[in-house]
């Protein structure tokens, strides 16, 4: 996205000309939504500025920049070398302490740049300037102030601004960053933030009824994050909260069970029951699709008699094919009676070029497939010894090898090494199979590679049919 002249933009009268004009100058993928009082706001401030003494030339701004994934919007966004202006625009006048917190609010996902703010908004209606104090203070400000500001910034940057606003500034693993976690240095994605409100918003308009929520997606769509949010929040409220995790219980879990002190994390057992949980308020289950179905019902018996409330993470596996999953609990979760669900789609923790490759190799029909897959690369080895050396140069790159998927639960490594042998291949609808009997080695294999952040790597030993189509994905073919 490139910044634009808010003079030229408000040179224009309509609002449908401005937004094509914006999409043309700004060379954003969509055309904006403007209203007629942001046309006139703008105008409006653009008018004040130029009056103030600020040169045309000096108007160029990121207008109505959005944070990709994270859902946050800048109305006005410059970036200097070393400082950020931000001005935000109103039509009327609303609730200072509104205001004050949508500034509080920029100026956190801006803290990240490691540059000083200037934090301003505009009330049209009552050609009204305040800005955020760096005390946190909201004051009325004159113009001759924002004008200088705009003066004196220097080297501005004027294109590709998405390189400031990485996702993983904002959205972590409890787990791997647990220090973060705890101090609350992190954003939920937009959609993240309405699951939560809908979530806390049933449990508190039905208390003791023992309701039995749950939340769904592939890896990387920040599903453990939001659980443990949500019985944070529960924790500010004096209720009794307990974690349940299903599958292996990591150093990184038991370090912060020992420092969180508000909510108590036990390890859980997917297949022979449930520990002692008769104290607690609020009940969260992490990892849930690793539960049995004997498992699960306890759960749901003992949350209905016992008027608990539940809320569930679980796995969303339909991309697999369903006669390499073990045991589906996903499904037998989501026919629970009265079980309200929801699914969270935006993958966060994944690029959306490892995301496209991965659905590809579990079903190389029907998926949409990108033009090339630049950090995605596939090896051939003909036997396990040529294989082990190319795993040592991957691993020397700094490529992560996971033998046991079970054990990086909810953890994410930058790149990631798997393995596929020639019990692998793929069945008459396209989905990958492989032959040896009860290990599910398919799903082992997804969930691998759903465990990388920027790049993966896949080694083939000794089966050229594997090699070639895996290849063909990767280059777009």
């Amino acid at each position: 996205m490139k910044s634009i002249n808010i003079y030229a933009l408000t040179r224009i009268e309509k609002a449908a000309d401005i937004a094509r004009f914006d999409r043309q100058m700004s060379r954003r993928t969509y055309t904006l939504k403007i209203k007629e009082w942001e046309v006139k706001g703008l105008k409006a401030l653009t008018d004040r500025l130029i009056k103030g003494g600020t040169r045309i030339e000096r108007l160029n701004f990121f207008y109505s920049y959005t944070i990709p994934k994270l859902g946050k919007e800048f109305d006005l966004l410059r970036i200097g070398s070393d400082t950020i202006i931000n001005i935000e625009l109103k039509s009327h006048s609303i609730d200072p302490e509104r205001i004050r917190g949508q500034l509080m609010l920029n100026r956190s996902y801006l803290a990240s740049l490691n540059k000083a703010i200037r934090s301003y908004t505009y009330v049209s209606g009552e050609d009204k300037l305040l800005r955020l104090s760096n005390s946190g203070n909201l004051l009325e400000e004159s113009w001759d102030t924002l004008c200088r500001d705009l003066e004196i910034q220097i080297d501005c940057i004027d294109d590709n601004i998405d390189r400031f606003f990485r996702e993983e500034k904002y959205l972590i693993s409890p787990l791997t960053d647990p220090d973060r976690f705890l101090k609350g240095s992190y954003f939920l994605t937009a959609q993240q933030k309405d699951i939560k409100k809908q979530i806390l918003a049933n449990i508190k308009d039905e208390p003791g009824s023992g309701v039995i929520q749950g939340f769904t997606g592939l890896p990387g769509t920040g599903k453990t994050l939001l659980l443990y949010d949500l019985a944070m929040e529960l924790t500010r409220v004096s209720k009794k909260v307990v974690v349940l995790h299903f599958g292996s219980f990591p150093d990184e879990m038991r370090k912060l069970d020992s420092r969180l002190r508000r909510i108590d994390f036990y390890p859980a057992d997917g297949i022979y029951g449930l520990p002692d949980i008769e104290e607690y308020d609020h009940i969260f289950v992490d990892e849930g699709h690793r539960m049995n179905r004997r498992v699960l019902d306890a759960l749901t018996v003992y949350s209905r008699n016992n008027a608990k409330s539940v809320v569930i993470s679980y796995d969303y596996e339909a991309v697999i094919s369903p006669d390499e999953r073990p045991m589906d609990t996903g499904e037998a979760i989501e026919a629970l009676d009265g079980m309200i669900k929801y699914r969270l789609t935006n993958r966060i923790r994944m690029n959306s070029e490892l995301s496209s490759y991965i659905c590809c190799v579990m079903q190389c029909r029907g998926n949409h497939r990108l033009k090339s897959y630049p950090s995605v690369s596939v090896y051939y080895a003909c036997d396990k010894d040529e294989a082990g050396i190319l795993l040592d140069t991957c691993t020397s790159s700094g490529y992560t090898y996971i033998a046991d998927n079970s054990k990086a639960t909810c953890r994410e490594f930058d790149k990631v090494v798997m393995m596929m042998d020639d019990t692998f291949g793929y069945d008459d609808e396209g989905y990958l199979r492989c032959s040896a009997e009860g290990e599910f080695r398919v799903r082992r294999l997804f969930h691998g590679l759903n465990r990388a952040k920027s790049a993966l790597a896949v080694i083939v030993i000794n089966n050229p049919e594997i090699f070639d189509v895996l290849l063909t994905i990767a280059q777009g073919k």
